[in-house]
């Protein structure tokens, strides 16, 4: 048993920042310092009976309690439901910025200067184009693949492309694969989305906007010129910013955990887009669409939630890991419904929604949880409203995840303190078995 004596953020007697911690195996005491909120693993590692036996270690499924990095990308307070990159808060960016702003923020660290956004905008517009190599490589999948699985498929093989990407030592050529990544998403995306159809593929059109091109490329068919709704072009950019970094999330950590080996970013990358394909990640908003159907109208709400109180329903797009408050992209979304409503007409399931997150906030039982809605909760009815089948929701999370990925694993391969992952387990199987020969086992 180990039992810690005193825990304090304050500056002890001593002037020090300290734990002491005292092991009542052996009566030991040790001093471990406190930096920022947290005491390093490698600090208890020191802890042993003796020599002959390791040292403690921490045992912490899911790494909820675990920091594995520094970062200065985005902060999260989930108690107060606060979401800023680089500072700033996700309110005023999307309000007032758009999505390859924000990707060159989250990227570089600041807010580009007018010649430094056209020089960006300048890059990322006229790297949209794949080689036709991939092309090719797409119309290999059969008619019914998952656009996800393709779109993972399609990132890694960008490596391939580029072997150049592998010299991540340079800072010139991180730059470029960067560039080139982000560029190239939406046509994947969007190539994915259209095999899925049966329909040809849309090349990129350069004199559009980012989000504009991405719509050109997934809805055009015979007209010369695609014109989107600069209304649905907003939207689905905000949503774009909304998914652009959450911190150290699942996909993310893979992003990190993969890139900790030097591997090559678009390898690194295709491992969030793995990870995030998985459905307690990216596709919780399509659980909310299928929930939102299950109840079919408004009167069915209260048997509903009766359920959900039982344990015999499970209600989707409310909570979070992360944020004990209302999740502030949830209420920038539900205003971004509006604008996209007025295009496409009301989703009927909008008002068994609204309805839900009504009663949800008041009955106490959600409130006492702190069950408030998530990014989830409404993404889906506007993903649905564009006429994205389910199946694309979780590639519409990649292309605007891709940034804040691509600036983690920056931050990571600049970071002299990382090292290649490698958790420690606690082993529970079998020890010094004899081996017996095959001839003699199935005698």
């Amino acid at each position: 048993m180990t039992d810690v004596q005193a825990a304090s953020d304050a500056a002890d007697s001593s002037g020090k920042t300290s734990l002491t911690v005292r092991d009542n195996r052996t009566g030991n005491e040790y001093d471990l310092p406190i930096v920022d909120g947290t005491v390093r693993a490698a600090d208890l590692g020191q802890i042993r009976v003796d020599e002959e036996q390791p040292g403690l270690a921490v045992y912490d499924p899911g790494f909820v309690n675990t920091a594995s990095c520094r970062s200065a990308v985005t902060y999260i307070d989930g108690d107060k439901g606060i979401l800023e990159y680089r500072g700033y808060p996700i309110e005023q960016l999307a309000e007032h910025s758009n999505f390859l702003e924000v990707a060159y923020l989250l990227i570089n660290g600041t807010l580009p200067s007018k010649q430094e956004y056209g020089a960006w905008e300048h890059e990322i517009t006229f790297h949209t184009f794949v080689h036709e190599n991939v092309k090719r490589f797409m119309h290999g999948f059969r008619y019914d693949a998952h656009p996800m699985g393709m779109l993972m498929a399609s990132v890694g093989a960008l490596s391939t492309f580029y072997p150049d990407a592998r010299n991540i030592g340079d800072a010139d050529n991180r730059h470029m694969q960067i560039v080139r990544m982000i560029a190239k998403m939406p046509t994947l995306g969007a190539w994915s989305y259209r095999h899925a159809q049966g329909k040809p593929f849309v090349y990129p059109d350069n004199e559009l906007s980012y989000t504009e091109n991405f719509l050109s490329m997934l809805f055009k068919m015979s007209e010369k010129k695609f014109e989107a709704d600069p209304r649905l072009v907003k939207a689905l950019d905000v949503l774009f910013i909304l998914h652009a970094d959450h911190e150290q999330n699942c996909s993310t950590n893979a992003v990190r955990s993969v890139g900790s080996s030097q591997v090559d970013p678009y390898s690194a990358v295709s491992a969030g887009v793995a990870a995030l394909f998985g459905p307690l990640h990216g596709g919780a908003n399509e659980a909310v669409l299928r929930m939102l159907r299950r109840i079919g109208k408004k009167e069915n709400i209260p048997s509903f939630i009766e359920g959900v109180k039982n344990g015999n329903e499970k209600l989707m797009g409310f909570g979070h890991r992360v944020y004990k408050n209302y999740d502030p992209r949830a209420q920038i979304i539900k205003k971004a419904c509006d604008d996209v409503f007025e295009v496409t007409g009301v989703n009927p399931l909008l008002e068994i929604a609204q309805e839900l997150e009504k009663i949800a906030l008041e009955d106490e039982y959600f409130v006492k949880r702190k069950l408030y809605p998530n990014v989830d909760f409404y993404s889906g009815l506007i993903y649905e409203a564009f006429q994205f089948p389910p199946e694309m929701f979780t590639v519409l999370f990649a292309i605007g995840r891709t940034p804040g990925w691509l600036a983690q694993w920056l931050e990571l391969v600049q970071d002299k303190e990382q090292k290649i992952a490698r958790p420690k387990q606690i082993y529970t199987g079998d020890r010094t078995l004899d081996f017996v020969p095959a001839a003699q086992r199935w005698a």
